[in-house]
Parts: structure tokens; C-alpha cells; sequence
């Protein structure tokens, strides 16, 4: 049977690609088991792992929740194991960037934005569908998308269920910016480069301090800062003394 998610990796950069393409890589359970065992095992990998992509093989990201495999009898192995996955993958300590193309419907944008940045292709789509079937968000949504694009636009969205352009999502900051397709992943694979030449410690901090910062209004946020920073790396003393070779 062929893998529902592969890996790849090489010098420090993991490419984890949704896979089944022959329906728009619609996310059953069996495909978030294997996703989840992927980001389990790259969060104790921070020493081989500096950063990681996520994208979807074929024509699309993902189409979104596989609502046939459900009715087929793909169970997931707890209640919320879909949205503790995306967690899972905010939760990284290594950068990550979603290369989307194509359709990015409802639950697939809902794990989109575990990503900390998405680069979208000029033939991405995005859209919150939860209202044409009466369905309501439980991976997220509802807290992301605001976070994300602002809470006034996160309503227009979810409220209208219309779909976004990739052009568009870079308006709403929603995404960072859109290429075309042909350059979608080596666009996010030099822009996850640039960040693994910077310190791999540092990178980790500052996404740890960023996300549990977002728990801290105004100057809690700050104080947070201040008593959660890790402080210097372990490899200050290598980049300093490399610097004074220049």
C-alpha cells in the first residue's frame, strides 16, 4: 500500500507531502495517523531537523476533510485525534512552511494553518465550506483563521464559505506571498534554506516565544518574553568566532 504521507529529507530540510492524489489528497483518518507519526517523531529530531515543508502531491493541497472514508468505516483513534494532530504540527519546535496549491478546502485549511507561513501557488483556492453541509469547526478554525487574517475578515470567510484566491490570500495575510506554480516548491525550499542558515536554536525560540506569546495580552506578553527565553545557544561562540574571520 502506498504511504498516505511521504518524507523526504536532506541537509536539515524535511519535505512531508500529503499523498493521494487520486482524490484531491482528502484527509482521512488513516492519513492524519500517519501524519501524526511523522511530526511526533521530526519534534525529537531538532538536532538533524531545522525546518519543514508541507505540501500535497498531484493536483492539490488537499480538498479537505474525506468525508467518504468516514462513511466507509475510516475511524480515527480518538475523538479529536485530527485536531490534536494539527496541534501537534503548530507545536513543532522546527519552522514550518505549507506550499499550497489548488484546492485548500475547509479542513485542509484548517491544517494549513498549523504552518507558522504559507506560500500559496497563483492556483491555490481557499475556502471555509463548514456552512454548506451545516457542520460546525472543531480543528481550529475558529481561533486560527482570526489570528491568521484578523477577525473581521476570518468571519466574512467562514460566514460566506467564498473562495480565495491565492493573489487574494497574500491581500489578507492569509498567506506570504503567491508564485506561480511551477515555483511553489522551490520557492518555500529557499525561503526554508534562508532560515537554515540562521541559528537553528534561535529559530526554535523564537517560535516558542511567538506561539506562547499569543497566550499573553499587552505587557504579560512581554514579562512572558523575559522569563521564557532560553537565552544564548550553543553555538554563539562558533558564529561569533566566525564572524571575526571575515
Amino acid at each position: 500500500m502506498a504511504e498516505l504521507v511521504t518524507r523526504q529529507e536532506q541537509d536539515g530540510l524535511c519535505r512531508l507531502t500529503l499523498n493521494r492524489p487520486d482524490v484531491l489528497n482528502a484527509l482521512s483518518p488513516s492519513m492524519f495517523v500517519e501524519l501524526r507519526a511523522h511530526i511526533d517523531d521530526l519534534a525529537g529530531r531538532t538536532d538533524a531537523i531545522g525546518a519543514v515543508i508541507l505540501c500535497g502531491a498531484g493536483r492539490s493541497f488537499s480538498a479537505g476533510n474525506d468525508l467518504k472514508a468516514i462513511q466507509a468505516g475510516d475511524v480515527a483513534p480518538t475523538r479529536h485525534f485530527q485536531a490534536e494532530t494539527i496541534d501537534a504540527l503548530e507545536a513543532l519546535p522546527q519552522p514550518v512552511i505549507g506550499a499550497i496549491h489548488g484546492h485548500c478546502y475547509t479542513g485542509s485549511l484548517e491544517l494549513a494553518l498549523g504552518c507558522d507561513l504559507l506560500i500559496a501557488a497563483e492556483s491555490a483556492r481557499f475556502s471555509d465550506t463548514h456552512g454548506k453541509w451545516g457542520m460546525s469547526p472543531t480543528w481550529g478554525m475558529s481561533q486560527r483563521l482570526p489570528r491568521r487574517v484578523g477577525v473581521q475578515r476570518a468571519k466574512e470567510m467562514m460566514f460566506s464559505g467564498r473562495i480565495v484566491s491565492g493573489p487574494e490570500a497574500v491581500e489578507l495575510g492569509l498567506v506570504l506571498e503567491c508564485v506561480p506554480d511551477a515555483e511553489l516548491l522551490s520557492r518555500a525550499e529557499a525561503l526554508a534554506r534562508s532560515f537554515l542558515e540562521q541559528s537553528w536554536f534561535t529559530l526554535r525560540a523564537d517560535k516558542m516565544l511567538v506561539n506562547a506569546g499569543l497566550d499573553h495580552a499587552g505587557r504579560a506578553g512581554l514579562i512572558f518574553e523575559r522569563d521564557n527565553s532560553p537565552g544564548r545557544g550553543p553555538d554563539l561562540e562558533q558564529r561569533l568566532a566566525a564572524f571575526g574571520k571575515k
